[in-house]
């Protein structure tokens, strides 16, 4: 088989690498099974297993934290080894081989049930911390100068997969009569494609920087030589990441506003449809005009939505606000990555987003517990959704205020 442009990232004008498309069907493939599970794990452990909302924050949040330490040490060490494709693999054969398992966990005993979940959503996650920097960074790597429009790419793919699981969960529970524990088992099937993809699709370029040892100015040596901009940004990171619990509950409170749990894939489906569509538009719009106003866009979207949650009721309320909370998702995703792209020198990309993963990532444990203790505290998703509107309001505003667009303060050695 013969691979053009093997070593070298977009050379055509608007042309996505084929390595970026490559990526873009590993997320594909690797969403639709995921997302085949998501929309129905809500329902599986707090009725099905009947767990209380505090245990599922504290499943989700864990499952979401744990690997954020994998998140730094992968982004280390994916900027200094040759080939990233196998840090990529690893971690995506995890993820695929353990989630199936996770619907088996009906058949055991009650009260352990739970806490096998734990498991299997920690292991899962591990593999997610494992690929994601290197990943990410392989992705930058091939899109010098059009990072917006390929990672919107990316994530574009990610949500169409995204989109066919919750469809075909649907279908599985609704015309084929499954029960959502075997609905979740059928999840391996779409795994294995993924595999396939990077195994003969996926590679690294062979001529990038490896290492960041380097001393670069004002750094000192061992230290990560990341720039001042980065870390202020980070901030409003956290400041959202605080806002930013699992949106497994936005699907319990889904079912309070009295939404039929046959529809409940189908909603997230919809979800996942406004995502394919704007999370391309979104980053190539931020190739035009700047990452930072779509991102502030972003996250006033995120709190309307999650005041909306707060505030309204009824089952047309969900489908209303589940295609605006999409839009919130098209605006984010692929602009923040890009926008961190944008900051940091390429030989240091793998570690930059690592660091951002893992601090997002440990935030996520605390937030989703404490919104579940909420929750069973006061009998109802409200007031923790409200508060959590108010802290994305206090994101954006940080972000507007203080951290500067890349193209002011351009990430650069002297």
């Amino acid at each position: 088989m013969v691979e053009k442009d093997k070593g070298t990232p977009e050379t055509d004008e608007g042309r996505i690498h084929p390595v970026v498309k490559a990526t873009g069907w590993v997320s594909f493939f690797t969403d639709l099974g995921s997302e085949l599970i998501y929309p129905l794990l809500p329902e599986f452990l707090t009725v099905t297993l009947k767990v209380p909302k505090y245990m599922f924050g504290l499943i989700e949040g864990v499952a979401e934290g744990t690997p954020a330490i994998v998140k730094y040490f992968a982004g280390a060490i994916s900027d200094r080894v040759r080939n990233r494709k196998w840090l990529i693999f690893a971690g995506y054969a995890l993820s695929s081989l353990v989630k199936p398992f996770i619907g088996l966990t009906k058949y055991a005993a009650i009260a352990l049930a739970p806490f096998l979940v734990l498991a299997l959503r920690i292991l899962d996650k591990i593999g997610k911390g494992v690929r994601g920097a290197p990943r990410d960074a392989v992705v930058a790597d091939f899109s010098e100068g059009k990072q917006g429009k390929s990672f919107g790419y990316q994530r574009a793919m990610d949500h169409a997969g995204a989109v066919a699981g919750g469809l075909v969960a649907f279908v599985l529970l609704r015309l084929a009569g499954l029960p959502i524990e075997w609905a979740i088992v059928l999840s391996i099937i779409p795994g294995v494609l993924s595999l396939f993809v990077i195994g003969f699709f996926v590679h690294d370029r062979p001529d990038r920087a490896v290492g960041v040892g380097r001393k670069e100015a004002g750094a000192t040596v061992g230290k990560p030589a990341l720039p001042r901009a980065y870390y202020v940004y980070l901030v409003s990171a956290v400041l959202f990441t605080l806002a930013n619990s699992s949106d497994g509950f936005l699907l319990i409170r889904a079912r309070e506003m009295r939404l039929d749990i046959m529809y409940i894939p189908l909603v997230w489906a919809v979800l996942h449809v406004v995502k394919t569509i704007t999370a391309y538009i979104g980053g190539t719009l931020s190739d035009r005009i700047g990452r930072k106003p779509v991102l502030f866009f972003g996250w006033l979207l995120y709190a309307v939505v999650y005041a909306g949650f707060s505030f309204l009721d009824g089952p047309a309320a969900v489908w209303a606000l589940f295609p605006i909370y999409g839009i919130f998702y098209g605006a984010t995703e692929g602009v923040a990555k890009a926008f961190v792209a944008d900051l940091i020198p390429s030989g240091s990309r793998g570690r930059a987003f690592g660091i951002l993963g893992m601090v997002e990532g440990l935030l996520l444990i605390p937030t989703s517990i404490v919104v579940g203790l909420l929750w069973d505290r006061m009998g109802t998703g409200q007031v923790a959704l409200a508060a959590e509107a108010g802290l994305a309001l206090l994101a954006a505003i940080w972000l507007i205020i203080f951290v500067r667009a890349p193209g002011q303060s351009p990430a650069k050695t002297e």
